[in-house]
């Protein structure tokens, strides 16, 4: 699948099977929220992402409403992915919304916020939420660039 922000010319790219993957990992959680980190690269001029793979907290607490994931335990992971390629790094978070649309909250505002206030900002940072029920889903996926949040259509 390939996504682009077409007024600021962003752009990515992020495979189906991980997609269905992460939708399944999110369902094992019903009727509870869950998430994970999101894995990738950039392109040299930080236009296009790729998003590779993810990363599960090690430590979390959810709700019907919430997903609160702690960074404890992961370091070990995302030494391994960079280590296989230096280019993959932390590129933002994903979670679901059980029986909900995939659009953000204000919750997930501030924790988009919380990443782009880090010591280790990351450029164009991504949110991918992912709104289903029992027969459907949906991928809303959210770049930040120059203070503002934007779709990926």
């Amino acid at each position: 699948m390939i996504l682009k922000i077409k007024q600021i010319g962003l752009s990515l790219e992020v495979k189906d099977e991980l997609l269905n993957k992460l939708l399944e990992i999110g369902k094992t959680q019903y009727p509870r929220e869950f998430g994970g980190f999101l894995i990738g690269y950039y392109s040299e001029d930080n236009m296009n992402l790729y998003i590779t793979d993810t990363i599960l907290p090690k430590k979390y607490k959810v709700s019907e409403y919430s997903f609160e994931r702690s960074i404890k335990g992961i370091e070990n992971e995302l030494t391994e992915f960079y280590t296989e390629n230096p280019r993959k790094i932390y590129i933002g978070e994903w979670h679901t919304h059980p029986d909900n649309s995939p659009t953000p909250s204000a919750t997930d505002i501030s924790a988009i916020n919380t990443i782009i206030n880090s010591k280790n900002t990351i450029p164009n940072p991504v949110l991918l939420i992912i709104g289903y029920c029992k027969t459907t889903a949906d991928f809303g996926f959210y770049g930040w660039f120059e203070n503002k949040l934007y779709k990926y259509e």
